[in-house]
Order: C-alpha cells, then structure tokens, then sequence
C-alpha cells in the first residue's frame, strides 16, 4: 500500500464504559455502551479494521498475515510476525480494577505472547479523578501477598490525581489502575495479558466476584515505587508544535499541534500511527489529500516518504524507534 491506511477500530464494551467515544469521537458500536476503542489493533482479541484501498473490509491482523502485509511495518520490525504495539482509547466511568501485566520472558513462557508495557496520556478527566501508579512505598512480597489477600492493598498504592495533557509511562511489573472520570489514550505492547489483583469487590454480570490473578501478580510485581514520568514541553516547529510523550524500546510518541501546515515524513524503518485528539484538517501525501477529524485512525506506511498535516488539529504520532527485539 502506497497511501495512508484508514482504520475502524474494534470497541470493547465493559461494565465500568462511559459513553464519550461515541458522542465525542464518533466511534459505533451496537453495543450500549463503549469503554475501550483498540484504534490501531492486530491481536487475536481484537483487529482495527482497514476502510479504504485494496484492502478495504480487511481486518488489519489478517492482512498483515498475508507476506506483503508485513512490508508497510518497516525495517525496524524485521522479524516480526504481526504489528508490535496496540493502540487504545479508554474511557472510564467507574474505576477501574488494580492489575499489573509481567514482562516480555514472563509473558512469552506463561501466555505465549509479549508482555505489556504500556503509557497512558491523559486526554480528558473530571475533577479529582486519579490513577493508581505503583506503591507508595517499598514493601515485602509476603506484605504484597497479605494485602492483596486482605483487600487492603489500596493502602500502599500510590494515588495520583492527573489533569488533560499529562503522561505517565508504566513499566511492565507496575500496579496500576485508571480511576473512573478519565479519558486517555493507552499506547501499549501489542499484549492483552492482565493479572488483576483487586476489584472493589464487585461481581460480574452473573453475580459472581470477577476471577482475581493473585499467584501471577505476585510473580510479577514491583515491590518498589515507580519513579514519576517526567513531563516534557512542547517545541515550537513551523506550523504548530511537538511534544515528546516517550521514546523506548517499545514504542516512540509524540503529541503534536498543528496550527496551520506541519510537514514530516515517513522512512522505510517504521511506519507511522496518526490518531486525532481534536480538531479538523487534511493529510497530504504523494497519493492524494485526505480529510481528518477527530477520532480517525490512520497507519502511514513504512517508506510512505514525506506528508503534511494541514488546518488546525491536534494528534498523536506513534512509530517504532528502533529495531524490535
């Protein structure tokens, strides 16, 4: 493919879902309601869903399984068998469960897939609304196990009351949790493993306490606070702005505002994942200009070469950075 694949994503509809990523961001589903959006998804628990070009009505995950596919991932991706990372849009009215996920050895010997680092940018959040991130001080693995055991383990977390534009990376081994009120973008590893360890003690839809991970957990997690995500300023550039969000092995974002015309472009290392927070415009590239508002999901090609952003609107680039191990 030589021009901007457009993506539906696939919605997730859970308990704990508001009703935003509908009316705000246009997303459908039949479902009442849609708590998770997976904006740029190729896993077996969800595909994002190609709309335009010759693959259009093609689920993302069986066209990258097709040899070709996997050419517009890029050179940093050699050797992988599918897309690397998984792109969220998370929209929490009630709190959500305190889990951890494990690392990529942990999660490739136990569940037979990668683990799950992943980073959250705040989006929208109503006052007083928080996230779990971490312990708030070190404690003991049998002080972890009785906590966990006891309900008590909200004791030694560290509650963080966040704003619209804040970032946090969270490690794989984290205890964490989005609290309810919050809308964010969750970049992650491309893995849906999840030890959940406390739960409000709610009940499922058949009345029944949701399944807890305790022995998983406990095999996985910190035992020490994670270090704050420092928060770096916007750069001004020709046409708008650029934001670091994070630069790791597993992914690279930036947040970026476009105030009139922002050029960039794309290599034969990595493709490029554009999702819009807000705001209209046009994406040009060699093979035409295209609309964008917010809500699109767009995957640039590797080698797709140079494109502008045009108008007035404000998104998210993600890319692989450097060769994937």
């Amino acid at each position: 493919m030589e021009e901007p694949i457009f993506l539906q994503a696939a919605c997730k509809d859970y308990l704990w879902g508001g009703d935003r990523l509908r009316k705000e961001f246009g997303k459908q589903s039949t479902a009442e309601k849609i708590a998770e959006t997976w904006e740029l998804a190729a896993h077996p628990d969800g595909s994002s869903l190609i709309c335009n070009g010759v693959a259009a009505g093609m689920a993302l995950s069986d066209y990258l399984a097709l040899n070709e596919g996997l050419e517009i991932l890029g050179t940093n991706c050699a050797g992988c068998e599918t897309l690397p990372i998984l792109i969220k849009l998370i929209d929490a009215k009630e709190n959500l469960s305190i889990q951890v996920h494990p690392d990529d050895a942990y999660a490739e010997r136990t569940e037979g897939e990668p683990g799950k680092t992943e980073m959250w940018y705040i989006v929208d959040s109503t006052p007083g609304a928080a996230i779990y991130y971490g312990l708030n001080r070190a404690v003991s693995r049998s002080e972890l196990a009785a906590r966990i055991r006891e309900g008590t383990i909200l004791e030694i977390l560290n509650r963080v009351e966040v704003s619209p534009g804040e970032f946090y990376f969270i490690p794989a081994g984290t205890l964490h949790a989005i609290g309810g009120g919050i809308l964010l973008v969750e970049i992650q590893q491309n893995s849906n493993s999840t030890y959940r360890v406390y739960d409000y003690d709610r009940c499922d839809a058949d009345g029944k306490p949701r399944e807890l991970h305790i022995e998983k957990a406990l095999d996985v997690a910190q035992c020490t606070p994670t270090p704050p995500t420092p928060q770096f300023p916007e750069k001004p550039v020709s046409g708008g702005s650029v934001r670091k969000l994070w630069n790791c092995t597993y992914f690279a974002s930036d947040l970026v505002a476009v105030t009139d015309n922002i050029v960039a472009s794309v290599s034969r290392a990595s493709f490029q994942h554009l999702l819009v927070l807000g705001g209209e415009g046009t994406l040009e590239t060699s093979a035409g200009a295209y609309p964008i508002q917010k809500g699109n999901s767009i995957l640039l090609p590797a080698g797709l070469g140079r494109y502008a952003v045009c108008g007035k609107c404000q998104y998210i680039v993600t890319k692989m950075d450097r060769p994937v191990r």
